[in-house]
């Protein structure tokens, strides 16, 4: 019987230290099992899930990315605003978790599930998006086809990411916890994928670096590179 409550940091230290002790005995093959020992484990798994998913997730998401837009910079400059996304959406989530909602504590896979659908989600606005900037770029140039491109998707992206949000935010009514947490994380990183990064992180990035984006692409060349015109200047 532990002394320390069953899910507080003193109680995984003693079942880390029962661990230690007791696997140290030769041919005993003891095992420590319990509440607090299933709590640990888990913890451990969702944090190993975390060190092996991502990378993951983040590498097949640029591999799409550089086959769509035929360049290098732009995925990379896709995804670093998508994980920007996702570290804000985190940060505020704890602060709200503590000190709006006075929630217990959180699930360990929380931000794993969290990762997935925001990712999954931002990326596929990064297509809607970039995919159209692209063609643009082709007879407007950078500048004035990252214009153009937010001006016919913007609308479309901004519907779909608050009905989205509408969507996951239903989840919040049902009583359990980690249901509550996915619903709020989803919901508010959505409105600010859409809201914020989409629409004005992502297309001021883009005019900021020019036709380099593009890069190694053909649009990667002086005619597709903007003058302060914002025209196309001549090869």
């Amino acid at each position: 019987m532990l002394t320390a409550p069953a899910d507080s940091d003193a109680a995984l230290d003693t079942v880390q230290r029962l661990r230690d002790s007791v696997h140290a005995v030769d041919g005993a093959d003891a095992l420590v099992g319990g509440t607090t020992a299933v709590q640990l484990d888990t913890i451990r798994t969702s944090q190993r899930d975390l060190a092996v998913i991502i990378p993951i997730v983040l590498a097949v998401v640029f591999a799409v990315l550089a086959l769509l837009l035929r360049a290098l910079l732009a995925p990379l400059l896709l995804i670093g605003t998508v994980v920007l996304s996702f570290a804000a959406t985190m940060g505020v989530a704890g602060l709200v978790f503590e000190y709006v909602f006075g929630f217990p504590g959180a699930d360990p896979a929380v931000p794993l599930f969290g990762f997935v659908f925001l990712v999954a989600l931002g990326i596929d606005y990064n297509i809607f998006l970039m995919t159209r900037v692209r063609e643009e770029t082709r007879t407007k140039g950078t500048r004035q086809g990252t214009l153009h491109g937010l001006t016919v998707t913007g609308g479309v992206i901004t519907s779909a990411g608050v009905v989205l949000a509408a969507t996951f935010s239903a989840l919040a009514v049902l009583p359990l916890l980690f249901l509550a947490q996915i619903a709020f994380i989803v919901a508010f990183g959505v409105l600010l994928d859409t809201l914020v990064v989409r629409s004005l992180l992502v297309p001021a990035l883009t005019v900021d670096i020019g036709g380099r984006v593009w890069w190694p692409s053909r649009l990667d060349r002086p005619r597709f590179r903007t003058s302060h015109s914002g025209m196309p200047t001549s090869a």
